[in-house]
């Protein structure tokens, strides 16, 4: 073994409620994913630390830990002096106690925090002139930057926002609880279901719909090394990866369709059409105001006149890939576009791991 000694957590921790929003966990909290991680880096001949001396491929909880303050402690003293965090980070989460002690693969938590807030990200990109998707926030109650529900025809009038629209949480996970709406009683209807069953809190975002074109971008930070082994001084992107056979204008939720059935990363000739050019650029520049310092994802749009649009960056994008037994179809959307670039998903996990700061 070579390298490191890398301990992968998943997110045992309940999700916490910031602001009044929450982030719904993901079934296994993303337990999945920290086992393809384990087992792929293993392969390579790194060290990986586990929580049992043996574990079994097929079991994702015997290659994680928990990301509470027992799980991170035991990883450490099973001789963990890098912690993956494949979890989702906040403001006080237990990691916190550690950073100045071992080496961490992932975001800080207060940029986790403050960026997966979607409407104040798109918002702030917008403000320096990233093309983002137009948007509002919505509750039963007006406040400061918020419009009330019953006010929303007179709203849509007033920013000329056309229908239809996506109806979505603020601090959601891939497409949970996404909605396209072709009116407004439509609109309505998901913006009741949502605020009633409160899973997502009392707030939701509306967004113009861009019926162009969906591409996902995978953003590294400079700490990676490119896919040609070059190294460079500012965050770079992988392969486009472009989306197909979305459900009523909406990609299905992975666990419900892999994403290896409608994904595909686009051909080396489209690499220099202006549009995903100028689509590249803003993705790496939102990388970068957000403070990355591991992957993230940006979802993009085209809207009518062919510019793309970007409209979801996620802090902690699923990281998933083939190799464990029955994981042949798990590819996430950036294994797809690293395998795109001549990397396997084992070599994109070595260059994240490459990104471990303290």
């Amino acid at each position: 073994m070579s390298g490191p000694a890398v301990a992968l957590l998943y997110q045992a921790l309940p999700p916490p409620v910031i602001d009044g929003l929450r982030k719904d966990a993901k079934p296994g909290g993303y337990s999945d994913g920290g086992a393809d991680i384990g087992f792929a880096l293993k392969g390579l001949g790194r060290a990986v630390v586990t929580p049992v001396p043996a574990p079994d491929p097929a079991q994702a909880m015997q290659w994680v830990f928990p990301d509470t303050a027992d799980g991170i402690a035991a990883a450490i003293a099973a001789g963990a002096d890098t912690i993956w965090a494949n979890s989702v980070l906040f403001e006080g989460h237990p990691i916190e106690a550690v950073m100045g002690q071992v080496a961490i693969v992932g975001q800080s938590p207060a940029a986790t925090q403050k960026y997966d807030d979607k409407f104040a990200t798109n918002r702030m990109l917008e403000q320096v002139g990233l093309p983002v998707a137009r948007g509002f926030l919505l509750a039963d109650r007006p406040s400061q930057g918020v419009h009330a529900l019953a006010d929303v025809g007179q709203l849509l009038n007033d920013l000329a926002i056309p229908f239809p629209l996506i109806v979505k949480p603020v601090r959601g996970r891939g497409s949970q609880g996404v909605t396209l709406v072709r009116d407004g009683d439509a609109l309505n209807a998901a913006a009741r279901s949502l605020i009633d069953e409160g899973k997502f809190g009392t707030l939701l975002m509306v967004e113009e719909f861009l019926d162009g074109e969906e591409m996902t971008i995978t953003v590294l930070p400079p700490a990676a090394p490119r896919p040609s082994g070059e190294r460079g001084d500012r965050h770079f992107a992988l392969r486009p990866v472009l989306r197909f056979d979305q459900k009523d204008g909406v990609a299905p939720y992975n666990g419900d369709v892999a994403v290896t059935q409608n994904s595909v990363a686009i051909g080396p000739e489209r690499m220099e059409e202006a549009p995903v050019l100028a689509m590249l650029d803003a993705c790496v520049q939102a990388a970068a105001l957000v403070e990355s310092r591991a992957v993230i994802r940006i979802d993009c749009r085209a809207d009518a006149g062919g510019q793309f649009k970007l409209f979801d960056l996620n802090m902690k994008p699923n990281m998933t890939g083939a190799g464990r037994p029955g994981r042949a179809d798990q590819d996430c959307l950036s294994a797809i576009a690293a395998r795109a670039d001549g990397w396997s998903y084992a070599q994109m996990l070595d260059a994240m791991l490459a990104t471990a700061w303290t």
